[in-house]
C-alpha cells in the first residue's frame, strides 16, 4: 500500500475500538492459558515492557513494518522474531518512553522521528514473566536502520499486504521453552516464522488495520 493512503487510513485508529483478546487469541499457542493459571502468583510480580509496531515508507513509499530477529542467546527469547523494544528501565519515565529509547537503541530510529497513534492490548508473556505493552507508530520518511549488533541478528522489514495477506497465517511446530515441540499458530513473513506474543499482538494491528483499510 502506498504510505500516503495508509496515513491517510491510519488518522482514524484513534477512535476505533481495540479488538483486545479476540484477536489475540486467534494466534494463541495452545498452552497459553495453563500456563498463565500456573503462573497467576507470580504474575503479581511480573516485570513491564514496551514494544512499538513502527510503520513507514520504504524507497518506493510502499508502507512496511519493521521486526527484529534476536540473537541466538541463553535466554528464553533466544533466535525469535519480535518487535523493537524492551523493559522499563529506571530513566524511563512511562512504558512508551521504554519502547521509543528501546526502538532507538534496538534499530536506530530517533525518538523525535517517531509518532505514537496508538496504545494496544497488553499481553502477558509467562516463560519471562513480562507484561508487554504495544504501540502503533509511524515514521514518516525511510529510516537509515542501524541495528544493535549484541541483541539484534537481523532486521526485518515487512510490507503491510504481506502482514494483511492470510495465505501468510500458518500452523508450525515449535520447541518452546518448556523444552516441549507443539504445533502454534504463526505468520510466515520474509521467510521468518513470528509466533506467540509477537504474533498475537500482530493479529490485533492486522484487525485493527482491516477495519481502517
Amino acid at each position: 500500500m502506498n504510505f500516503d493512503q495508509f496515513l491517510y487510513a491510519v488518522s482514524k485508529i484513534e477512535n476505533i475500538p481495540l479488538p483486545a483478546e479476540t484477536s489475540q487469541f486467534k494466534m494463541s499457542p495452545p498452552f497459553r492459558l495453563k500456563l498463565q493459571e500456573m503462573q497467576k502468583d507470580k504474575i503479581k510480580q511480573a516485570k513491564r515492557a514496551g514494544v512499538m509496531a513502527l510503520f513507514y515508507p520504504n524507497f518506493e513509499n510502499q508502507t512496511n513494518l519493521v521486526l527484529i530477529l534476536r540473537k541466538t542467546y541463553k535466554g528464553v527469547h533466544s533466535a525469535q522474531v519480535g518487535f523493537p523494544g524492551g523493559k522499563l528501565e529506571k530513566q524511563d519515565a512511562t512504558i512508551k518512553d521504554a519502547a521509543l529509547r528501546e526502538t532507538y537503541e534496538e534499530v536506530g530510529v530517533p525518538v523525535h522521528a517517531i509518532e505514537v497513534l496508538k496504545e494496544l492490548t497488553q499481553v502477558y508473556i509467562p516463560p519471562s514473566n513480562f507484561f508487554v505493552q504495544p504501540y502503533v507508530g509511524i515514521t514518516p520518511n525511510t529510516p537509515k536502520f542501524t541495528k544493535q549488533d549484541d541483541e539484534v541478528e537481523a532486521i526485518i522489514e515487512v510490507a503491510i499486504r504481506d502482514l494483511l495477506d492470510d495465505a501468510n497465517v500458518i500452523t508450525e511446530r515449535v520447541s518452546t521453552s518448556y523444552k516441549v515441540n507443539v504445533d502454534v499458530p504463526a505468520f510466515k513473513l520474509n521467510n521468518h516464522v513470528v509466533w506467540g506474543a509477537t504474533a498475537m499482538m500482530l493479529s490485533e494491528i492486522k484487525d485493527l488495520l482491516k477495519e481502517m483499510l
